[in-house]
């Protein structure tokens, strides 16, 4: 069964989404997270994924008070990543609430650090974040282009005990013309035991369910979501 994340993306507290994480193609849904959050866990989803795009643009948490709200006014499973680059930082997020930490651009500029990370509040606190472009990891929001190669990449880290791992083709996020499918074909096949969650692309309930197939543990959705290309009723079910 795979497991539906919904996803609040933030910029300035609101609820919004870009395309093709550009943020001069910025939409706002809802100016309030938490109304957005307790109407997925109405409808029996368990897990939000949040993105502070301010944090990661400025490359500093911005969006904390919104994670401490929407953490208790609901029950669910919260990963929260953008903008974390300290130890407090870490700490911070999981005192606010979040389940899991999502890493990304530290984990590529900053593997030291990343591992030490992973030492110290334990690697099943991580979901390491894997944005691609042509199969090499972009970081910075995307706005950074890097020659790392995404396999070597997540075979390093679950080396390290990394077993959570979040992969968005960022040519295909925000479109709703469905998934990178053989990106996630070729990433299971090199790591069995990977739990893999697909993110970018999703557009109709036929994807969730073929990401389901390739084996993928999780889907992360958003924009099909808000504008109305599936349902809350459909995710509720699938899970």
């Amino acid at each position: 069964m795979i497991e539906i994340i919904p996803a609040i993306d933030l910029i300035d507290g609101k609820c919004v989404r870009l395309s093709q994480g550009d943020f001069t193609r910025k939409k706002i849904y809802n100016e309030n997270p938490l109304e957005v959050a307790k109407e997925f866990e109405s409808f029996g989803l368990r897990r939000l994924h949040i993105v502070d795009l301010d944090g990661a643009k400025n490359g500093k948490v911005t969006n904390l008070k919104v994670l401490e709200t929407v953490s208790r006014g609901t029950d669910l499973t919260i990963d929260f990543g953008g903008g974390i680059k300290t130890d407090e930082d870490v700490k911070s997020v999981f005192d606010a609430g979040a389940a899991f930490a999502s890493i990304g651009s530290i984990a590529v500029k900053e593997p030291g650090v990343f591992s030490e990370w992973l030492d110290k509040f334990g690697s099943e606190k991580f979901l390491l974040g894997a944005d691609v472009r042509d199969e090499k990891i972009a970081i910075n929001g995307w706005q950074t282009a890097t020659n790392l190669e995404i396999l070597p990449f997540l075979e390093s880290y679950f080396a390290k005990g990394v077993s959570q791992v979040f992969c968005t083709d960022i040519s295909k996020d925000g479109l709703l013309q469905g998934s990178s499918n053989e990106l996630y074909e070729r990433i299971l096949s090199a790591l069995p035991e990977l739990k893999l969650i697909a993110s970018g692309g999703v557009g109709s309930i036929e994807d969730v369910y073929r990401l389901g197939k390739i084996g993928c543990s999780g889907v992360i959705i958003g924009k099909a979501i808000y504008e109305g290309k599936i349902s809350l009723q459909q995710l509720k079910d699938v899970s």
